[in-house]
Protein backbone atom coordinates (compact mmCIF):
# COMPACT_ATOMS: atom_id res chain seq x y z
CA UNK A 1 0.00 0.00 0.00
CA UNK A 2 1.18 3.54 -0.82
CA UNK A 3 -0.05 6.11 1.70
CA UNK A 4 0.93 9.29 3.53
CA UNK A 5 2.20 11.25 0.55
CA UNK A 6 1.36 14.79 -0.47
CA UNK A 7 2.18 17.18 -3.28
CA UNK A 8 5.26 19.19 -2.28
CA UNK A 9 5.75 21.00 -5.59
CA UNK A 10 4.26 21.51 -9.05
CA UNK A 11 6.19 22.54 -12.16
CA UNK A 12 5.63 23.31 -15.81
CA UNK A 13 8.30 23.52 -18.53
CA UNK A 14 6.82 25.65 -21.34
CA UNK A 15 9.96 25.35 -23.49
CA UNK A 16 11.69 21.97 -23.65
CA UNK A 17 15.14 22.03 -22.09
CA UNK A 18 14.72 25.38 -20.34
CA UNK A 19 13.76 26.47 -16.83
CA UNK A 20 11.13 24.94 -14.60
CA UNK A 21 8.32 27.30 -13.63
CA UNK A 22 6.74 26.59 -10.22
CA UNK A 23 2.98 26.47 -9.80
CA UNK A 24 0.74 26.52 -6.74
CA UNK A 25 -2.06 24.71 -8.53
CA UNK A 26 -2.76 23.30 -11.97
CA UNK A 27 -6.03 22.38 -13.75
CA UNK A 28 -5.88 18.90 -15.23
CA UNK A 29 -8.17 17.28 -17.77
CA UNK A 30 -8.68 13.63 -18.49
CA UNK A 31 -6.14 12.30 -20.97
CA UNK A 32 -4.13 15.53 -21.02
CA UNK A 33 -0.89 16.62 -19.38
CA UNK A 34 0.02 19.79 -17.50
CA UNK A 35 -1.22 22.76 -19.58
CA UNK A 36 1.55 24.38 -21.68
CA UNK A 37 4.11 21.75 -20.64
CA UNK A 38 6.81 21.32 -23.32
CA UNK A 39 4.52 23.02 -25.84
CA UNK A 40 7.49 24.69 -27.54
CA UNK A 41 10.93 23.31 -28.38
CA UNK A 42 14.06 24.40 -30.22
CA UNK A 43 14.76 21.82 -32.91
CA UNK A 44 18.11 21.19 -34.55
CA UNK A 45 18.36 22.68 -38.05
CA UNK A 46 18.59 19.99 -40.71
CA UNK A 47 17.06 17.42 -38.35
CA UNK A 48 13.90 15.33 -38.49
CA UNK A 49 11.53 18.02 -37.25
CA UNK A 50 9.61 20.07 -39.80
CA UNK A 51 6.50 22.25 -39.39
CA UNK A 52 3.34 20.16 -39.49
CA UNK A 53 5.00 17.01 -38.14
CA UNK A 54 2.42 14.91 -36.31
CA UNK A 55 4.61 12.33 -34.60
CA UNK A 56 6.99 12.34 -31.66
CA UNK A 57 10.75 12.59 -32.00
CA UNK A 58 13.64 11.57 -29.71
CA UNK A 59 15.14 14.25 -27.48
CA UNK A 60 18.32 14.26 -29.58
CA UNK A 61 16.40 16.15 -32.28
CA UNK A 62 16.10 19.16 -29.94
CA UNK A 63 18.43 21.40 -28.01
CA UNK A 64 18.20 20.18 -24.40
CA UNK A 65 20.27 19.60 -21.28
CA UNK A 66 21.24 16.07 -22.27
CA UNK A 67 23.71 17.61 -24.76
CA UNK A 68 23.61 21.39 -24.20
CA UNK A 69 24.17 21.43 -20.44
CA UNK A 70 25.00 25.16 -20.35
CA UNK A 71 21.33 25.96 -21.06
CA UNK A 72 20.76 25.40 -17.33
CA UNK A 73 22.83 28.52 -16.68
CA UNK A 74 19.93 30.58 -18.04
CA UNK A 75 16.96 31.41 -15.86
CA UNK A 76 14.03 31.64 -18.28
CA UNK A 77 10.33 32.34 -17.93
CA UNK A 78 7.46 32.29 -20.42
CA UNK A 79 4.26 34.06 -19.43
CA UNK A 80 1.75 31.86 -21.24
CA UNK A 81 -0.93 34.57 -20.96
CA UNK A 82 1.00 37.44 -22.54
CA UNK A 83 3.59 35.49 -24.52
CA UNK A 84 6.44 37.44 -22.89
CA UNK A 85 9.62 35.37 -22.65
CA UNK A 86 12.51 36.53 -20.48
CA UNK A 87 15.99 35.16 -19.85
CA UNK A 88 18.38 36.05 -17.06
CA UNK A 89 22.02 35.25 -16.39
CA UNK A 90 23.20 35.59 -12.77
CA UNK A 91 20.18 37.73 -11.98
CA UNK A 92 20.61 40.10 -14.95
CA UNK A 93 17.97 40.16 -17.68
CA UNK A 94 19.55 39.48 -21.06
CA UNK A 95 16.42 39.01 -23.18
CA UNK A 96 12.76 40.05 -23.13
CA UNK A 97 10.61 39.31 -26.17
CA UNK A 98 6.95 38.75 -26.91
CA UNK A 99 6.09 35.53 -28.71
CA UNK A 100 5.29 34.83 -31.43
CA UNK A 101 5.73 38.41 -32.73
CA UNK A 102 9.41 38.64 -31.75
CA UNK A 103 10.30 35.01 -32.32
CA UNK A 104 13.19 35.82 -34.64
CA UNK A 105 14.91 37.74 -31.86
CA UNK A 106 14.54 34.75 -29.55
CA UNK A 107 16.02 32.43 -32.18
CA UNK A 108 18.99 34.74 -32.76
CA UNK A 109 19.57 34.88 -29.00
CA UNK A 110 19.68 31.09 -28.70
CA UNK A 111 21.87 30.81 -31.78
CA UNK A 112 24.43 32.85 -29.85
CA UNK A 113 23.94 30.88 -26.64
CA UNK A 114 24.34 27.60 -28.53
CA UNK A 115 27.31 28.94 -30.52
CA UNK A 116 25.75 28.02 -33.86
CA UNK A 117 27.50 28.99 -37.11
CA UNK A 118 26.71 32.40 -38.60
CA UNK A 119 23.29 32.41 -40.25
CA UNK A 120 22.15 29.18 -38.58
CA UNK A 121 19.18 29.38 -36.23
CA UNK A 122 17.33 26.83 -34.10
CA UNK A 123 14.04 25.71 -35.64
CA UNK A 124 10.99 26.68 -33.55
CA UNK A 125 8.90 23.57 -32.94
CA UNK A 126 5.26 24.14 -32.05
CA UNK A 127 2.34 22.00 -33.15
CA UNK A 128 -1.25 22.51 -32.01
CA UNK A 129 -2.23 19.84 -29.50
CA UNK A 130 1.23 18.31 -29.25
CA UNK A 131 3.90 18.23 -26.54
CA UNK A 132 7.61 17.75 -27.01
CA UNK A 133 8.04 15.43 -24.04
CA UNK A 134 10.53 12.59 -23.95
CA UNK A 135 7.62 10.13 -24.05
CA UNK A 136 6.15 11.75 -27.18
CA UNK A 137 8.34 9.54 -29.34
CA UNK A 138 6.37 6.52 -28.06
CA UNK A 139 2.93 7.80 -29.01
CA UNK A 140 0.32 10.52 -28.75
CA UNK A 141 -1.21 9.11 -25.57
CA UNK A 142 2.15 8.93 -23.82
CA UNK A 143 3.06 12.56 -24.62
CA UNK A 144 0.29 13.61 -22.19
CA UNK A 145 1.57 11.65 -19.22
CA UNK A 146 2.70 13.72 -16.22
CA UNK A 147 5.90 12.94 -14.35
CA UNK A 148 6.07 12.26 -10.60
CA UNK A 149 9.14 12.35 -8.35
CA UNK A 150 9.38 11.07 -4.78
CA UNK A 151 11.66 13.38 -2.78
CA UNK A 152 12.45 10.60 -0.32
CA UNK A 153 13.92 8.54 -3.17
CA UNK A 154 16.12 11.48 -4.17
CA UNK A 155 17.35 11.83 -0.58
CA UNK A 156 17.98 8.08 -0.38
CA UNK A 157 20.10 8.21 -3.53
CA UNK A 158 22.11 11.14 -2.18
CA UNK A 159 22.77 9.29 1.07
CA UNK A 160 23.81 6.06 -0.63
CA UNK A 161 26.05 7.91 -3.07
CA UNK A 162 27.65 10.02 -0.33
CA UNK A 163 26.48 13.27 -1.92
CA UNK A 164 25.73 16.31 0.23
CA UNK A 165 22.26 16.99 -1.13
CA UNK A 166 20.83 16.26 -4.56
CA UNK A 167 18.66 18.94 -6.12
CA UNK A 168 15.35 17.37 -7.26
CA UNK A 169 15.20 19.92 -10.10
CA UNK A 170 17.74 17.74 -11.91
CA UNK A 171 14.90 15.32 -12.66
CA UNK A 172 12.58 17.91 -14.25
CA UNK A 173 9.35 16.42 -12.90
CA UNK A 174 5.88 17.96 -12.99
CA UNK A 175 4.88 16.76 -9.50
CA UNK A 176 7.11 16.43 -6.44
CA UNK A 177 5.83 14.09 -3.72
CA UNK A 178 6.92 14.04 -0.08
CA UNK A 179 5.92 12.14 3.04
CA UNK A 180 6.39 8.72 1.40
CA UNK A 181 9.05 6.08 2.12
CA UNK A 182 11.90 5.94 -0.41
CA UNK A 183 10.87 4.20 -3.63
CA UNK A 184 7.20 3.95 -2.63
CA UNK A 185 6.38 5.44 -6.04
CA UNK A 186 7.26 2.07 -7.57
CA UNK A 187 3.98 0.85 -6.08
CA UNK A 188 1.99 3.39 -8.12
CA UNK A 189 2.88 1.87 -11.48
CA UNK A 190 0.06 -0.16 -13.05
CA UNK A 191 -2.51 0.99 -10.51
CA UNK A 192 -5.02 3.81 -10.05
CA UNK A 193 -4.71 6.37 -7.27
CA UNK A 194 -5.98 9.80 -6.27
CA UNK A 195 -3.75 12.83 -5.91
CA UNK A 196 -5.38 15.91 -4.45
CA UNK A 197 -8.76 14.70 -5.69
CA UNK A 198 -7.57 14.00 -9.26
CA UNK A 199 -7.69 10.38 -10.39
CA UNK A 200 -4.47 9.09 -11.97
CA UNK A 201 -3.02 5.81 -13.16
CA UNK A 202 0.67 5.02 -12.88
CA UNK A 203 1.92 4.02 -16.31
CA UNK A 204 5.67 3.42 -16.19
CA UNK A 205 8.92 4.02 -14.36
CA UNK A 206 11.09 6.92 -15.51
CA UNK A 207 14.48 5.89 -16.91
CA UNK A 208 17.05 8.64 -16.51
CA UNK A 209 19.60 10.11 -18.90
CA UNK A 210 22.64 12.37 -18.77
CA UNK A 211 20.50 15.50 -18.38
CA UNK A 212 20.32 14.67 -14.65
CA UNK A 213 24.07 15.20 -14.39
CA UNK A 214 23.67 18.96 -14.91
CA UNK A 215 23.52 21.34 -11.93
CA UNK A 216 20.28 23.32 -12.46
CA UNK A 217 21.88 26.53 -11.13
CA UNK A 218 25.35 26.56 -12.67
CA UNK A 219 24.77 24.58 -15.86
CA UNK A 220 27.85 22.48 -15.11
CA UNK A 221 27.85 18.71 -15.56
CA UNK A 222 29.02 17.87 -12.05
CA UNK A 223 27.43 14.61 -10.82
CA UNK A 224 27.23 11.20 -12.60
CA UNK A 225 23.63 10.65 -11.52
CA UNK A 226 22.96 7.77 -13.91
CA UNK A 227 26.03 5.90 -12.65
CA UNK A 228 25.05 6.72 -9.06
CA UNK A 229 21.67 5.07 -9.62
CA UNK A 230 23.26 2.01 -11.17
CA UNK A 231 25.77 1.58 -8.39
CA UNK A 232 23.20 2.08 -5.62
CA UNK A 233 20.27 0.10 -7.03
CA UNK A 234 21.31 -1.67 -10.22
CA UNK A 235 18.97 0.41 -12.40
CA UNK A 236 18.67 3.91 -13.88
CA UNK A 237 15.15 4.73 -12.68
CA UNK A 238 13.97 7.70 -10.64
CA UNK A 239 10.27 8.57 -10.51
CA UNK A 240 7.33 7.46 -12.60
CA UNK A 241 4.78 8.65 -15.16
CA UNK A 242 1.04 8.82 -14.69
CA UNK A 243 -2.00 9.29 -16.90
CA UNK A 244 -4.77 11.70 -15.87
CA UNK A 245 -8.10 9.86 -15.57
CA UNK A 246 -10.39 12.65 -14.33
CA UNK A 247 -10.77 16.41 -14.54
CA UNK A 248 -9.75 18.37 -11.48
CA UNK A 249 -7.41 20.92 -9.94
CA UNK A 250 -4.19 19.65 -8.42
CA UNK A 251 -2.74 21.85 -5.68
CA UNK A 252 0.41 21.92 -3.60
CA UNK A 253 -0.44 20.07 -0.40
CA UNK A 254 -2.86 17.68 -2.10
CA UNK A 255 -2.86 14.22 -0.50
CA UNK A 256 -2.02 10.94 -2.18
CA UNK A 257 -4.57 8.16 -1.69
CA UNK A 258 -3.71 4.81 -3.23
Amino acid sequence: MVEGGRVAGLYVYPIKGLSAQPLTSVPLRRGEGVPHDRALALARPGGAYHPGLRRGLPKTEFYALVAEHHLAGLRTHLDVGTGVFTAEVVGHEVLSVRLPDEQDELLRFFARVLDLPDGVLPVPAREEGRRFTDTARVGDRQMNWISLLNLASVRDLAERAGVDGLDPRRFRANVLLDGLPPWAEEGLVDREFTLGGVRLRGTSRTWRCAATEVDPDTGRRDLPVVRMLNRAYGHEVMGCYAEVLSDGVLEVGGELVA
